[in-house]
């Protein structure tokens, strides 16, 4: 479960990590892009679900949870893209080192 508040949390191995957000004005030109893609790959996964309902089968289900793995995998990347064009970018422009660590941990989570 991902609580925003402040910062960007999530659970990590029974406790919570916390990804601080600096506060500095920046725009992020992929957000629309990412909101499209997000929106596909639900819709997917929805498809995916009535398959199994369906009880279609296995081999044609765990291929569309190939796409949809494959599709959440490639919005990551762009919103990694646009986070270190943007943000880190305004991050070390401030001088704000602890955007660098909170990546860090984010590639570390995000290639798991």
């Amino acid at each position: 479960m991902v609580f925003i508040e402040g910062g960007i949390s999530y659970l990590n191995e029974n406790h919570t990590q916390e990804i601080h957000k600096h506060e500095h004005s920046h725009t992020h030109t992929q957000t629309q892009a990412v909101l499209n893609r997000m929106s596909r790959a639900i819709g997917h996964m929805e498809a995916v679900k009535r398959m199994v309902e369906d009880g279609r089968d296995c081999s044609e289900v765990l291929i569309q949870i190939a796409a949809v793995r494959s599709a959440i995998n490639n919005i990551g990347k762009i919103i990694l893209e646009d986070h270190i064009s943007h943000c880190i970018v305004d991050a070390v422009e401030h001088g704000e080192q602890q955007a660098l660590e909170d990546l860090k941990i984010a590639i570390e989570k995000f290639v798991k």
